[in-house]
């Protein structure tokens, strides 16, 4: 090999491994999102992964979806919920399981949406919800995980109807913001810049004399607009900055010619595992579906990557 181009795959080596230092650290493969139905949804968790597996095709890393529906960190649960069929999940009844299994290198845990239990902020409920955080925290870091939290997602009051439940969960944010300035933990905030741009479109409403907009058509669940800040969000604070001007995850894989192909095969390996791991860390929520015994949902995964592959290194 002529030594100026193998002079050149050493630096281009060399850039590339600095990079994924800067941005994931060193031996970070593994990779958990817990947090509630906004986190099984998957959405954003899929872009993530998406996004990285793209700039970093060499990495080998595993994300892993253990978002759970209703569940709360605080271990609270209103009465009735789901019309008195069950009460909310627990994190701490599970958590255990999750980490001796999953044994994760770095968690994201976003929690707070379903903590408050949809009325107004009491000191009791909130101390649950500080409470539960703190032990999260604490018991990720004793596996020697790196943990990575997100503030709640902004909750609608115009669509939720959960009257000042908005403000529950700005004090819960900014909470979790004042403890990256003490404690310096490690604290991606969502909460307000989905805030922010909720509150903008509705001022063009507003204008209009019109109710059209939502962010979360039910006040909770965002959409895909939702995730893909909540996605930008993380990857910003990865370090992969170019990505706060991309309007969506297809157009931030633009250099691929079968971004849209791509990001669905993604998606379809992500919800096949997210079953299959539920599953076999035994959560206890009625209503979801059967995932595939571990080996076997693999066996599919494995498949799935070939022809994801392609789609990135195609020949």
């Amino acid at each position: 090999m002529n030594k100026s181009i193998r002079a050149s795959l050493v630096i281009v080596l060399i850039v590339f491994q600095q990079s994924l230092s800067a941005q994931l650290a060193p031996g970070i493969k593994r990779i958990l999102f817990l947090g509630n139905s906004i986190t099984w949804a998957g959405n954003y968790a899929n872009y993530v992964e998406a996004y990285v597996n793209v700039q970093y095709p060499g990495a080998q890393l595993a994300f892993i979806n253990l978002g759970l529906p209703s569940e709360t960190v605080s271990g609270l649960s209103e009465p009735g919920h789901a019309g008195g069929a069950f009460p909310r999940p627990d994190l701490h009844e599970r958590l255990a399981r999750v980490l001796e299994q999953t044994k994760p290198d770095l968690v994201f845990a976003c929690y707070g949406m379903n903590d408050g239990i949809y009325l107004p902020l009491h000191k009791d409920r909130f101390q649950k919800f500080k409470d539960g955080i703190n032990w999260l925290h604490n018991e990720v870091e004793k596996t020697g995980a790196r943990i990575i939290h997100l503030t709640p997602p902004d909750y609608d009051e115009v669509r939720g109807k959960s009257v000042a439940y908005a403000a529950v969960l700005d004090s819960y944010a900014d909470w979790l913001l004042g403890m990256k300035r003490q404690l310096r933990w490690e604290v991606i905030d969502i909460h307000y810049p989905m805030k922010k741009y909720l509150l903008a479109h509705r001022k063009v409403d507003e204008q209009f004399h019109l109710d059209g907009f939502a962010l979360a058509q039910d006040g909770v669940h965002p959409g895909e607009t939702g995730h893909w800040i909540i996605a930008r969000q993380i990857l910003a604070y990865l370090g992969f900055k170019e990505i706060e001007r991309s309007a969506g995850i297809i157009e931030s894989l633009k250099q691929m010619k079968n971004a849209p192909q791509y990001v669905k095969l993604v998606s379809e390996r992500q919800n096949l595992m997210r079953d299959a791991w539920l599953t076999a860390t035994k959560h206890l929520r009625p209503g979801l579906p059967v995932g595939l015994p571990l080996i076997e949902a693999q066996s599919k995964w494995a498949g799935l990557q070939q022809r994801i592959d392609s789609l990135i290194n195609p020949r």
